[in-house]
């Protein structure tokens, strides 16, 4: 018997070492392989300019990027400004009397700005002349590299699945209570948050208010389905969206690049999810006044909603309590 429960154990033991490291390679994978993939690909250029000179440079990008940009032309410099300050191009170049220069847009991802830079090295090469470059929406001066923006990433995740675990155990036999306790701390949160970014390291600009709004939004988008999935199918519903969020949203969030500089298909994939949509709202109403911002708050509405609707139908999945006592799971 002793020798039975000892195979048993062995047994145990090592699915339990080969399981877990398979799942710690597979966490490993879901962080490196949208890094390690991402990059320039059919990013939204302006470009303005006498036809032979903008023909002559968008071949040249194209021999020297195949496939890295897809310009638009524009009617002059103003307009393709105008078109990276409402995020419609992610930059543009310009030729005038002057020659050519480069328009960059730091706080619409770093890794865009540095590589639209080394075009305009590339230029100057070609030209023989230096050319010139605008950031046409920079990060802010105490934070150039968009570090702050960067670090978002994690807390935002956590500020939605931590509620989640802790009032599931405050309040194990009320929803309600749940769900007002998630969105109390999504505001608290959510303002506490935009205050550090804005005015501890001044790493954000724009409206205080609706920013605080957004990552409130972005926080309960997490939190309510977590607490939905719990309600309905226990720690096995609130395990699965927590590791979806954590290992598939986060990683393609964007929040350090934005999504255009991840792997085709994958940056918009992740921009339907919380973390993703929270980061370009919040990009977009602290750089870019609110440009771009409407459907990245649409999705976290809906995700909220989705939240919301687990929770009644899992409070009316209740058993019912008698006419003359109020419904517990519900308050």
């Amino acid at each position: 018997m002793n020798t039975e429960v000892g195979a048993n154990d062995r047994v145990k033991l090592v699915a339990v070492v080969i399981g877990l490291s398979a799942v710690i390679g597979v966490m490993l994978l879901a962080f490196v392989l949208p890094s390690v993939n991402s990059g320039a690909h059919e990013l939204k250029l302006g470009i303005s300019g006498p036809a032979a000179a903008t023909t002559q440079i968008t071949s040249s990008l194209e021999a020297n990027k195949p496939g890295a940009f897809v310009t638009e032309e524009f009617a002059d410099a103003d307009a393709v400004r105008d078109a990276i300050r409402h995020r419609d191009v992610v930059g543009g170049i310009i030729v005038d009397a002057a020659g050519p220069h480069v328009l960059i847009a730091t706080a619409g991802g770093a890794p865009i700005a540095q590589t639209l830079t080394g075009v305009a090295g590339a230029l100057s090469e070609a030209s023989g002349t230096k050319v010139a470059v605008e950031d046409v929406v920079p990060l802010t001066a105490d934070d150039p590299t968009g570090a702050g923006l960067t670090a978002l990433a994690l807390p935002l995740v956590f500020g939605g699945m931590m509620p989640a675990v802790v009032l599931v155990q405050l309040f194990p036999r009320s929803i309600g209570k749940r769900v007002v306790g998630a969105v109390g701390v999504a505001v608290v949160a959510g303002f506490g948050l935009a205050a550090i970014l804005q005015f501890g390291t001044h790493s954000l600009d724009g409206n205080y208010l609706l920013t605080s709004l957004a990552l409130a939004m972005g926080i309960s988008a997490i939190s309510l389905p977590l607490l939905g999935l719990e309600s309905l199918f226990g720690i096995k519903g609130f395990a699965l969206g927590a590791l979806t969020m954590m290992f598939v949203a986060n990683p393609l969030s964007g929040m350090a690049t934005t999504s255009a500089w991840l792997p085709a298909g994958w940056g918009s994939f992740g921009q339907l999810l919380p973390p993703g949509s929270a980061g370009a709202a919040v990009r977009s109403l602290a750089f870019f006044d609110g440009h771009g911002a409407g459907t990245s708050v649409l999705v976290l509405a809906c995700w909220i909603g989705v939240g919301v609707a687990l929770c009644l139908v899992a409070g009316m999945k209740k058993a019912p309590l008698p006419a003359s006592e109020p419904d517990a799971a519900l308050v």
